[in-house]
C-alpha cells in the first residue's frame, strides 16, 4: 500500500522546515581516556558543516537518527529527510551519491550505527556539477578517516512499538591490508506500518466519507559489499554492489464508505488485499586517477541497475448498513502491475586545481533507462452481475539522458572567494502502449533541452561575520512509477491515477545566508517552481469526451502538471552550550510564505470533465496564499561528570500552510531520548511524538461548492529500544565510498 491515496512524501513534500541543531567552537579535550569533540556548525563557501566526530550525540544513534539531529535537517514522518526549503535530501557519502533506492536507503540509514561519522555537510544549494533535480538539496556524510590495517565492525539491535511491533538488526565489518579494502554491511527487519484514514468530500446536497485502517506488513533484507583496490600512489580501482528486497504480502484496506445523493444515503464497504514484492540490485565500477599534488584527478564510472516490483490487489465492494454489516459483495478489481526497471549508466568528471586557488569543474554523464509496466486489470461484476471487464495495458518507457556541466571556483582572497557553472542536458523519452484506452496514450514522445546555470558567492566579513548567496536553475523529471498509466483503487468512487503526460518542471532557487560567530544564523530562501508536479483531486459528475455523464459522483487523485508556485522562507537561529557543556540547545524559529496559482479541469489521462448536479462544469483550483510560522528546538543534556548519561528533549511546531491539495494543519511533535554508554556498548530509549500530535489533516473548500477533507494518522508515537556495540581496530581505514553513475536514475524508482 506504499502508493495508496496520499503517499507520505506528497503531504509533507510541501511541508518544509528548518532544524537546527548544536554548534560551538571546535574543541578537542581528552577526558578519563575517551576524546570528546564538541560540535562544529559553519559556514563554508557551498555547504553548512557539522562535525559531530565522537559526540554523544552520535553515540549510539543510528545514522538516520543523527541526520535528524543535524542542522537544516528535519523530517516529519520518520522516513523521509529534509533540507529547510527543500523538497528533498540526496544522500553522499565522502562526497559521492550512494548507490540506492529511496526506500533501501532509508532503512539502511536506520540500521547503520553512526559512530564513524566524522561530519555532516549540508548543501542547500548544489552547483552544476552534481546530478540533482528540483529544488533537492545534498547531504554528505564525512567518515572518519582511519590509518591502520586491520579489521572493524559493529552490530546493532532495536526494537520499535507503536500500534504494532517492529524489530531491525544490522551488521556491518570494515576490513583493510595494504592497498586492498573491504567493507560489507547486513540489514534487516520486520514491521508493518499502520494508518488510520478518513476521507470526506463532496457538495452541500452530495458526499463521500470513507474511515478505516491501513495495515501494511513488511520484511526486508539489504546490504552491500564494496571493494577497493590502490594500483598504484595515483590510482586506485572499485567495484560496488548494493542490493535490496522488500516483500509485503496481505496488506490490508478496511474502509467503511457512506455515500449521500439529496435524502438517500448508501452504505458500503472497501475491503482491499494487497501482495507485493520489490527488488533492487546495482553494480558500480569505478576509476580514479589523480594527476598532479593539487588534487587534480579524473573519475570515470560505469554502472547497471535493475529494479523490480510485483504488485497484485484485490479491491472487492460489498453492500452494508448503518450497523455496519458485511452484506453482498458487489464488485470486484484485481490488479497485476508489475513493474521493471533497467538502466545504464556512464560518468566522466574531471577536476583541474591550480596554484593561484582556482578549481576548473567539467564532465558529462548518460543515462538509458527503460522500464517495462505489463499491467492488467479485470472487473467482475455480482449485484447486479455483469460480464467481466478485463482491461489489459502494457506500457513501455525509454529515456535518454545526456548531460554536460563546466564549473569554475575561485578564491580571490581569505574572504572573498565564489563559484560559477552551468549543465547542458539533453533528454529524449518515448512512451508506447499496447492496449491504451485513447490514441494519444498509444505513443507519447518526449524531447527538451536545459541549459540551467548556477552562481554562489562567499564573504568572510571578518572571523566572526559570514555572508553568502547562492542561485541555482533545475529540472524535476517525474518518477517512473508517476508516468505509468494504472490506477490505485481505493474505493468504487475514489482511487490515485498516474499519467505518462507528465512533464519535467523547472525550478528556480535563491539563498542569502549570514552567520554570526558560527552560532547565529539568518537564512533567506527563495523558490519558484513551474509546471509543478504534484497530486490534484479532481471530482463531480464525470464526463467524457463523447459527452456520456457518469451516473455517480467520483473523486479522482489524478498525478499531473499543476501550475506554479512560489516558496519563500526567513529563519533566525541561536546554537549555544551552557553550564560547562552540561545543556546543549538549539532553538530556530521562521516563517514561510507559499504562493500557489494552479487550475485542472479536465482529467488528462481520459479527457474526462467534470459538472455539478446542476450540470455546470466545474474545476480545481488552488490560488491560495498562506504563512505560516515554524519553531524547532532540540536539547541534549549530560546527566553525569563522567558524560555516559545523556537525556535529549527535542520539539517542532509547524504552522498550518497552504499545499496543492489544501489546507495543511498544522503539526507538532515532541520527542525524548535516554541514552547510557559501558565502553563499548550502547543502550538507548527514544520516545517520538508523545503528544500524538503528529497527524495529518488536510482541508480544501472550492469556490464551486466541492469540499475535500483528509485525516491520516500514521502512528508516529512509538518507542525504540536500542543496543549498539562496536568491535575490533576502531582504527581501521575506511574504504572509498563511490559515488555511482546510475544514482539519479534511483530516486526516481520510489
Amino acid at each position: 500500500m506504499k502508493r495508496t491515496l496520499l503517499s507520505i512524501a506528497i503531504i509533507f513534500g510541501t511541508c518544509v522546515f528548518a532544524q537546527e541543531k548544536k554548534s560551538d567552537t571546535a574543541k578537542t579535550k581528552n577526558i578519563e581516556g575517551v576524546t570528546i569533540t564538541k560540535q562544529v556548525f559553519k559556514k563554508q563557501s557551498d555547504r553548512f558543516v557539522y562535525d559531530v566526530a565522537a559526540s554523544p550525540v552520535a553515540k549510539g544513534n543510528t545514522t538516520f537518527d543523527l541526520l535528524k539531529q543535524t542542522p537544516l535537517l528535519s523530517s516529519t514522518d520518520d522516513k523521509t529527510l529534509k533540507i529547510a526549503g527543500k523538497n528533498n535530501a540526496l544522500i553522499y557519502i565522502n562526497g559521492r551519491k550512494t548507490n540506492m533506492d529511496s526506500e533501501s536507503l532509508i532503512q539502511f540509514l536506520k540500521n547503520t550505527p553512526a559512530e564513524n561519522i566524522q561530519k555532516i555537510e549540508v548543501i542547500t544549494v548544489p552547483g552544476s556539477e552534481y546530478q540533482v533535480e528540483s529544488s533537492d538539496g545534498i547531504i554528505n556524510i564525512v567518515l572518519k578517516k582511519k590509518m591502520s590495517d586491520g579489521l572493524n565492525g559493529n552490530m546493532r539491535m532495536s526494537n520499535t512499538q507503536n500500534k504494532y511491533n517492529a524489530n531491525q538488526a544490522s551488521f556491518s565489518a570494515n576490513y583493510r591490508k595494504g592497498k586492498l579494502g573491504i567493507s560489507a554491511n547486513l540489514n534487516g527487519g520486520e514491521e508493518i506500518e499502520p494508518q488510520t484514514y478518513t476521507l470526506r468530500n463532496g457538495t452541500a446536497t452530495t458526499s463521500n466519507e470513507s474511515t478505516g485502517n491501513i495495515d501494511d506488513p513488511n520484511k526486508y533484507i539489504g546490504g552491500y559489499l564494496n571493494i577497493d583496490y590502490q594500483l598504484n600512489d595515483k590510482s586506485n580501482l572499485a567495484l560496488s554492489w548494493n542490493t535490496w528486497a522488500n516483500k509485503s504480502y496481505n496488506s490490508t484496506v478496511n474502509l467503511f464508505n457512506t455515500i449521500k445523493n439529496g435524502n438517500d444515503t448508501k452504505y458500503t464497504w472497501s475491503k482491499n488485499k494487497e501482495d507485493a514484492r520489490s527488488y533492487n540490485n546495482s553494480l558500480n565500477l569505478n576509476y580514479e586517477l589523480k594527476t598532479d599534488s593539487l588534487g587534480s584527478k579524473l573519475n570515470v564510472n560505469a554502472a547497471y541497475l535493475n529494479y523490480r516490483r510485483f504488485q497484485l490487489t484485490d479491491n472487492q465492494t460489498f453492500q452494508s448498513d448503518a450497523n455496519m454489516g458485511i452484506g453482498t459483495r458487489t464488485t470486484q478489481v484485481i490488479q497485476d502491475l508489475p513493474q521493471v526497471i533497467n538502466n545504464f549508466s556512464g560518468m566522466v568528471d574531471y577536476i583541474q586545481k591550480f596554484k593561484n586557488d582556482l578549481t576548473i569543474s567539467i564532465g558529462g554523464n548518460y543515462n538509458k533507462t527503460k522500464t517495462d509496466n505489463d499491467s492488467k486489470n479485470t472487473t467482475n461484476f455480482f449485484e447486479p452481475a455483469k460480464p467481466s471487464e478485463p482491461k489489459p495495458n502494457h506500457f513501455i518507457y525509454d529515456e535518454n539522458i545526456y548531460g554536460f556541466y563546466l564549473t569554475a571556483e575561485k578564491k580571490f582572497s581569505d574572504k572573498i572567494s565564489g563559484k560559477i557553472g552551468a549543465r547542458y542536458e539533453i533528454t529524449n523519452s518515448l512512451g508506447t502502449s499496447d492496449n491504451a484506452p485513447t490514441d494519444a496514450l498509444k505513443r507519447i514522445e518526449r524531447n527538451y533541452n536545459n541549459f540551467l546555470p548556477y552562481l554562489s558567492f562567499n564573504y568572510a566579513i571578518n572571523e566572526k561575520n559570514n555572508l553568502s548567496y547562492s542561485f541555482s536553475s533545475r529540472m524535476r523529471r517525474p518518477s517512473f512509477w508517476e508516468i505509468n498509466p494504472v490506477k490505485n483503487i481505493l474505493t468504487d468512487d475514489n482511487y490515485t491515477q498516474n499519467n505518462p503526460f507528465v512533464k519535467a518542471s523547472s525550478t528556480y532557487n535563491q539563498e542569502l545566508t549570514y552567520m554570526y560567530k558560527n552560532s547565529y544564523f539568518l537564512i533567506l530562501n527563495h523558490s519558484y517552481f513551474q509546471d509543478v508536479i504534484t497530486q490534484v483531486p479532481l471530482q463531480g459528475y464525470p464526463v467524457s469526451p463523447g459527452g456520456v455523464v457518469g451516473a455517480n459522483p467520483v473523486l479522482r487523485y489524478i498525478r499531473t502538471n499543476f501550475g506554479n508556485k512560489q516558496e519563500m522562507s526567513a529563519m533566525v537561529g541561536i546554537q549555544k552550550s551552557f553550564f560547562k557543556q552540561y545543556w546543549t540547545t538549539n532553538f530556530n524559529i521562521g516563517v514561510q510564505h507559499n504562493i500557489n496559482n494552479g487550475s485542472l479541469d479536465t482529467d488528462p489521462t481520459t479527457g474526462d470533465r467534470f459538472q455539478n448536479q446542476k450540470g455546470e462544469f466545474i474545476s480545481y483550483t488552488n490560488k491560495m496564499n498562506s504563512t505560516s510560522l515554524l519553531i524547532q528546538t532540540n536539547n541534549t543534556i549530560r546527566l553525569d561528570k563522567k558524560k555516559t548519561w545523556f537525556l535529549g528533549v527535542n520539539y517542532f511546531f509547524v504552522d498550518k500552510q497552504q499545499i496543492e491539495l489544501g489546507s495543511l494543519k498544522s503539526l507538532m511533535s515532541l520527542d525524548l531520548s535516554l541514552k547510557k554508554t559501558w565502553n563499548e556498548w550502547t543502550f538507548a530509549v527514544n520516545v517520538n511524538d508523545i503528544l500524538n500530535t503528529n497527524i495529518v489533516k488536510i482541508e480544501d473548500y472550492q469556490d464551486n461548492g466541492n469540499y475535500n477533507y483528509i485525516h491520516q494518522n500514521r502512528y508516529n508515537r512509538s518507542l525504540t529500544v536500542s543496543l549498539t556495540y562496536n568491535f575490533g581496530n576502531q582504527k581501521v581505514k575506511k574504504v572509498r565510498d563511490i559515488e555511482g553513475a546510475s544514482d539519479a536514475i534511483k530516486s526516481r524508482t520510489k
